[in-house]
């Protein structure tokens, strides 16, 4: 800072700084319950277990227990604060950078079927790609089997950043996919390369009737929206509807989108953020046939995950948006007005609790976040007493 005298060099006061915040983010997850002052409400931050490896994803299953995945490869079962070994039956993935076991979501009928879907990067010629499995998880919760690959990007490539990877379930049982860019900008404009978007497909991979491309002709079948640089975020408003991304920028230009069927939302021609060089993108901001973004954040902060509440826990959060923040380590709520306009309302347990990475409403209104770290966490945030 400008005036602050330190007899550390630039290396060693940056290590000290980094030291701090994970002292920081170390002291708090020591303490199990903390209780949080809010704009509307004061909330209770438990943390439900620790020593998970870069926890991804989380989804509870009808009996109580959480189903948490793991980045290098593994899926674990949470139950009265206890971490099971590995599930069994898991594929292998390409645990490399930002790739690995991803996301989770059970399926509409799980009570029934058993059924869950998870994405990962797998390997394979010409690089790695993100894909989508199917499986069912057996009734005492120790193994899956029947797992398939129902879907794998079209195009593998080398690197190892931006391969989205979050899903969300329609009401009729079908499944979008958010697909990054890896890191090559222009496929996200290449309407026969899934890189770069929103894919539909049903839950064993076949396409939807109502895809806007399913002919083929002009795009892939399985594309339903184009021009993402790397939506991390993905949900339904379980009221509206209607289908919301947080996606990543580059150096600012972090957006929430509303994918809609065929509409191509920019990235790399347009965007709110510049290079990281300092340099622009594109063309600018805007250009016709081109989406504006619903809201976007300038500087970025590394969107982790959506979620539009509905819950009845906090009912002065009903129809906000939360999204999870990598980059400063906090939760954000947004709210939408009548006119669709979405507005930044406030940011919780910023640099408390480490990089948040996945938040899901729970069937009793809480809401459950992971944070992706080396020694992660699941935090059950709920209201605390009056």
């Amino acid at each position: 800072m400008r005036g602050t005298r330190t007899g550390l060099g630039r290396t060693e006061f940056s290590i000290a700084l980094m030291a701090g915040a994970l002292l920081t983010a170390t002291s708090a997850l020591a303490e199990p319950v903390q209780t949080f002052k809010t704009q509307k409400v004061d909330v209770k931050v438990e943390t439900v277990a620790t020593g998970l490896d870069h926890p991804w994803a989380v989804e509870v299953l009808p009996d109580g227990a959480y189903l948490v995945t793991e980045r290098p490869g593994r899926m674990r079962l949470i139950r009265d604060g206890k971490v099971s070994g590995p599930i069994s039956g898991m594929p292998e993935v390409y645990a490399h950078g930002q790739g690995g076991l991803l996301d989770i979501a059970l399926d509409p009928n799980f009570t029934g079927n058993r059924t869950l879907y998870f994405t990962a990067s797998v390997a394979g010629d010409g690089g790695s790609g993100t894909a989508v499995f199917r499986a069912r998880l057996s009734p005492d919760e120790k193994q899956l089997s029947d797992v398939k690959r129902v879907f794998l990007m079209n195009k593998l490539s080398r690197g190892n950043i931006q391969y989205g990877s979050r899903i969300a379930i329609a009401r009729d049982g079908s499944l979008f996919i958010s697909l990054g860019d890896r890191g090559r900008q222009d496929r996200a404009q290449d309407f026969h390369d899934d890189a770069g978007s929103i894919i539909h497909i049903e839950a064993d991979g076949s396409t939807p009737a109502n895809n806007p491309f399913k002919d083929g002709k002009r795009a892939l079948p399985e594309i339903w929206s184009k021009g993402h640089r790397n939506p991390q975020g993905i949900t339904f408003d379980s009221q509206a509807n209607r289908l919301y991304t947080a996606e990543h920028g580059a150096r600012g230009g972090d957006e929430i989108n509303t994918p809609e069927a065929g509409k191509n939302y920019g990235w790399p021609i347009i965007s709110y953020g510049v290079n990281y060089s300092g340099t622009k993108i594109g063309i600018g901001t805007a250009k016709a046939g081109m989406e504006q973004p619903r809201f976007y954040w300038d500087p970025s902060i590394a969107p982790g995950a959506i979620a539009v509440y509905r819950g009845k826990m906090f009912p002065e959060w009903n129809g906000d948006f939360l999204v999870t923040a990598l980059k400063f380590e906090l939760l954000s709520r947004l709210s939408q007005d009548g006119k669709g306009k979405i507005t930044e309302q406030e940011r919780m347990f910023e640099g408390k609790f480490g990089r948040m990475r996945d938040v899901t409403v729970a069937p009793d209104g809480a809401l459950l976040i992971t944070t992706d770290e080396s020694d992660g966490a699941l935090l059950r945030i709920s209201r605390a007493a009056s």
